[in-house]
């Protein structure tokens, strides 16, 4: 009986070794009797959903060297919350697709892979050919850290038949204060929300940096959220939301939930309009809405933000993972398919050829709307980079609720969100 015991103990050490030996980061290489599987982690739902699996799907059929397994997120939050939680645990996909700001406070922390040597050995990847704004913003101290899958701004869309209803043009919305006029004739005339903002800070701060609001002082070391660039801006969409009721927000709910809505509300005639992304294209009908460029303010040029969502590989992926994973990423960032993504969903594509693909072209010719978020994006505001790690654009997310969603003073909610980011900078500087 002793002798089996120690038999027994012995044999379960061995298999607690293997056990101990084997890492998820492994796993997804470790079938050589087939194609290398790896998962890729993306926030998208609705119709962005089903293009990004109907693109790992035609991956997949295109060769037999890799397969792609799509792993859907909540949103884009979620997908950086899941990805940390899979960091610590040592349990990460083969690639993921982020926005910018987190994947670049994340790849200086030694999250990410370096891309640049898959970049050198691929004789087919021109990267000129990439529209710089976007590609840059995966480029951190000469390394590429990712490559821009999409390019995303965010513009107007507008009820014709709501507009015209009221006797308005699209001259309306030249200005934001031309908007506001119209939004308050359509409350007023047809009896509905002239307009609704996406839940969040992005659209106010849209709209500031076109009132001139900077995020900092020249030198880095002051935060001015709370300058009067800021402080009108924001308080124009309160007083809209609150007090003259011609504006609403939907906010809270699971995932993108607050995104449908708003667009719920405005395809089934309760809002003449909204501020959104240019990838809504793909869930609107364009028979009944119109796209139109961000406008800036009386007297002043319109300067909202344009940015790239980017593909990045964990740094924990093994090295077969990680070439696997760049197989995928350049199949997706193709000429043709960033064209096609842009057609099927209005996002911008990130290469200058897909704009002179044959399918780019014929769509561009009959759906103007396309042209749009590209339009804008030529003279808009780099995304902002921050330098605290994110905690500058926290306290303003903390910020907008509390003038969206409570309805308190512009002035007292980024008073409050400016004490809190200056104590992060400070931290930075020190």
């Amino acid at each position: 009986m002793k002798k089996f015991l120690v038999m027994l103990a012995m044999m379960t050490m061995i298999i607690s070794m293997f056990a101990g030996c084997s890492s998820s980061t492994e796993k997804a290489g470790s079938n050589t009797d087939g194609p290398i599987e790896i998962e890729f982690w993306y926030g998208l739902g609705g119709k962005l959903g089903e293009n990004v699996e109907k693109f790992i799907a035609e991956f997949n059929e295109s060769q037999d060297e890799v397969k792609v397994i799509g792993i859907a997120q909540g949103d884009y939050d979620e997908t950086v919350q899941k990805l940390q939680a899979g960091i610590a645990a040592k349990k990460v996909p083969g690639a993921v697709l982020l926005r910018n700001d987190p994947m670049n406070t994340l790849a200086k922390k030694g999250a990410f892979a370096s891309l640049t040597s898959f970049i050198e050995a691929d004789a087919d990847f021109n990267k000129d050919d990439f529209i710089n704004a976007f590609y840059s913003q995966g480029t951190i101290d000469g390394e590429q850290y990712a490559l821009p899958l999409y390019g995303t701004t965010q513009v107007l869309y507008y009820r014709k038949d709501m507009f015209e209803q009221a006797g308005l043009t699209e001259e309306s919305l030249k200005t934001w204060e031309g908007l506001a006029a119209a939004a308050a004739k359509i409350k007023s005339e047809i009896g509905v929300y002239g307009w609704e903002p996406m839940w969040g800070p992005d659209n106010m701060i849209d709209a500031a940096l076109s009132n001139g609001a900077k995020y900092l002082s020249e030198d880095g070391t002051e935060v001015l959220i709370d300058s009067t660039e800021w402080v009108e801006t924001w308080e124009f969409f309160r007083k809209a939301i609150h007090e003259d009721k011609t504006m609403a927000i939907h906010h809270g709910g699971q995932g993108w939930e607050y995104w449908y809505k708003t667009i719920d509300d405005v395809m089934q005639g309760n809002a003449a309009g909204y501020t959104g992304s240019s990838g809504d294209q793909g869930d609107l009908d364009f028979t009944i809405v119109a796209a139109h460029p961000q406008p800036g303010w009386e007297g002043k040029a319109a300067a909202p933000h344009a940015g790239a969502l980017v593909g990045a590989i964990p740094a924990l992926a093994s090295k077969e993972v990680q070439e696997a994973a760049f197989k995928w990423l350049t199949f997706f960032t193709s000429a043709e398919k960033t064209a096609e993504w842009s057609i099927n969903t209005g996002y911008i594509p990130v290469r200058e050829s897909a704009q002179e693909t044959e399918k780019y072209k014929e769509f561009a010719k009959n759906n103007p709307q396309i042209a749009v978020p590209l339009q804008q994006a030529k003279t808009a505001t780099p995304p902002f980079v921050d330098p605290t790690g994110g905690k500058i654009y926290d306290a303003l997310v903390k910020a907008a609720d509390k003038v969206e969603i409570e309805g308190i003073s512009a002035a007292e909610a980024l008073k409050e969100a400016k004490e809190e980011a200056q104590r992060e900078l400070d931290k930075v500087n020190k």
